[in-house]
């Protein structure tokens, strides 16, 4: 069975979006989709996975409310449930940044992935990943500045300490969906900065309308659902996930002495204490005894 997997934002203001919660809860349940939807004062933020019929019933739901009304969804498919829980949360920002930047007062210019290329080929262009350093390392666009950042929030530290609006004259900026760079070119407008662009829909709807043969994109996207990766047509990516840490892995890193499945690898080695791995052996022995039982 082929699922359809939808991810979706848009900076709006919702006053009452804690009032919202309960019946966008109980509207995904009734459509059998899973996932999780972020809401907050500024807006919406979610991936949802399910059949095609349950997503459009969502999908219909959320645009029954006028401000909510172009909302725009990215579709890709899975043939496993990328997502075993339906969460709808409350928060302060539907995407973290820890700073004053509201999208919807003033955005940067929207570079369509037809005319990315051109962009990022400008040599007077500084082009700029938004995403966090784990991500970097699977896949990033030729010639792009990796800020190396372990989370989103550490951003204008980033800009403070390296950019400068006299130096840098024109800012590209890309990321996975599209939704850290509404924050990050709206940050960058309000520090000065004049001529700042991201790619329309991310990474995502590039790797899904660039044919391979023009694409700049190098290595694969990382996404934040069991699929771990995507390629070019958003064809699954060839990463899993360490089950102690998270951290996205590859055959190599399998073959690394320091993997052991759901114990430790590369990237956490380090921090393997007995205490740790004690716990990390009984986690493995109940999923163990869990998948034994399905």
């Amino acid at each position: 069975m082929v699922l359809t997997v939808a991810t979706f934002y848009k900076f709006t203001k919702l006053p009452d979006y804690q009032e919202m919660r309960q019946p966008l809860l109980q509207v995904c349940e009734a459509a059998g989709v899973k996932g999780t939807i972020l809401l907050a004062q500024e807006g919406i933020n979610g991936t949802l996975a399910g059949l095609r019929s349950g997503i459009e019933r969502v999908l219909a739901e959320l645009r029954a409310d006028q401000r909510l009304a172009d909302l725009e969804m990215k579709l890709s498919f899975a043939d496993q449930p990328p997502f075993e829980r339906l969460k709808v949360k409350l928060k302060q920002e539907i995407v973290t940044l820890g700073v004053a930047a509201d999208p919807t007062e003033q955005v940067g210019t929207y570079v369509s992935p037809q005319d990315w290329n051109q962009i990022i080929c400008d040599p007077e262009v500084l082009v700029l990943d938004t995403r966090n350093d784990y991500e970097v390392q699977i896949g990033t666009f030729q010639g792009a500045v990796n800020p190396q950042t372990e989370a989103f929030r550490q951003f204008p530290d980033y800009v403070q300490s390296h950019l400068s609006p006299y130096r840098h004259k024109k800012v590209a900026m890309f990321c996975t969906g599209g939704i850290r760079c509404e924050k990050a070119t709206a940050y960058l407008l309000n520090q000065g900065f004049e001529q700042v662009y991201h790619l329309q829909g991310g990474i995502l709807k590039y790797l899904e309308a660039v044919p391979v043969a023009e694409s700049l994109w190098q290595g694969e996207c990382f996404v934040f659902d069991e699929r771990v990766a995507v390629r070019h047509g958003l064809e699954p990516g060839s990463y899993d996930l360490c089950l102690a840490c998270g951290h996205p892995i590859h055959q190599d890193d399998k073959a690394s002495p320091h993997y052991r499945v759901g114990i430790a690898c590369p990237y956490c080695y380090a921090t393997l204490t007995p205490e740790k791995q004690a716990r990390q052996e009984e986690r493995q022995r109940q999923r163990r005894q869990q998948q034994g039982r399905l």
